[in-house]
């Protein structure tokens, strides 16, 4: 292995993934993501923006059965990702913006995303090239749920998890092309507001809006002592691949 390389642990030791040891590292946010997918042996799955391959390969290791697909736009990325996931994983070197044929012509059962989250119109940028690829925005979040939206085959569901002052901007972008818009707040602790939120929209879904109750991810008033301070039901989807339902 690389000396520029760590080989890291996911849900408790049933997934390893490669990783550099410095710029963007997948941490808990793409493992939440994917615990709330409810797929099924043999649906099609789409990572835009895979990274690693961190979302769609932890979703593959709760489903077994899946067709999972990735699309990443730096080649350092979306190598570790195919080394990662292997013959199961099918990754392409791309930006979702400008996909290549053989993508386009597909649909998928399930589009998963973890776009970049921070507008540079309002933040400083990351040193890293790499991790400012990863957490700066340059293509704007609509064009993610417009790409996201025609992927989809009908009946099709979209997965985010974003910024929760994103919010608006993804309800209004969503709306215009997704249906049963349903959306879970994570909580950093009881009591604390939001900070990131999972967004779900399925093609030609026609269910009422749902806000679901924040899920609260850490025990506790504060952090008070070392080591993970996660309630059992976050705990159970990083240490044991459970699902995640709402």
């Amino acid at each position: 292995m690389s000396e520029n390389l760590s080989k890291d642990a996911f849900l408790g030791g049933k997934l390893h993934l490669l990783q550099p040891k410095s710029g963007y590292r997948a941490g808990v946010d793409p493992v939440l993501l994917a615990a709330t997918v409810d797929a099924r042996a043999g649906d099609r799955v789409l990572d835009l923006g895979c990274g690693v391959g961190a979302a769609a390969l932890c979703l593959g290791a709760r489903v077994p059965g899946l067709v999972l697909t990735g699309v990443e736009r730096q080649p350092v990325y979306a190598d570790l990702a195919r080394r990662n996931g292997g013959a199961a994983f099918e990754v392409v070197t791309a930006d979702i913006a400008d996909l290549p044929l053989h993508i386009r012509e597909r649909q998928f059962d399930h589009v998963l995303a973890n776009p970049p989250y921070y507008k540079r119109s309002d933040s400083r940028a990351a040193r890293d090239l790499t991790r400012e690829a990863a957490l700066g925005e340059e293509t704007p979040l609509a064009d993610w749920i417009k790409t996201a939206a025609k992927r989809l085959a009908p009946k099709g569901h979209a997965h985010f998890i974003h910024r929760v002052e994103r919010l608006p901007e993804i309800l209004t972008e969503m709306g215009k092309r997704l249906g049963s818009i349903e959306v879970l707040p994570l909580s950093p602790r009881a009591g604390r507001m939001p900070e990131l939120v999972i967004v779900r929209g399925r093609k030609n879904g026609r269910g009422a809006f749902k806000l679901h109750a924040p899920l609260v991810l850490h025990e506790g008033q504060r952090h008070e002592k070392d080591g993970d301070s996660y309630v059992p039901v976050v705990k159970a989807v990083l240490r044991d691949g459970a699902a995640l339902t709402f």
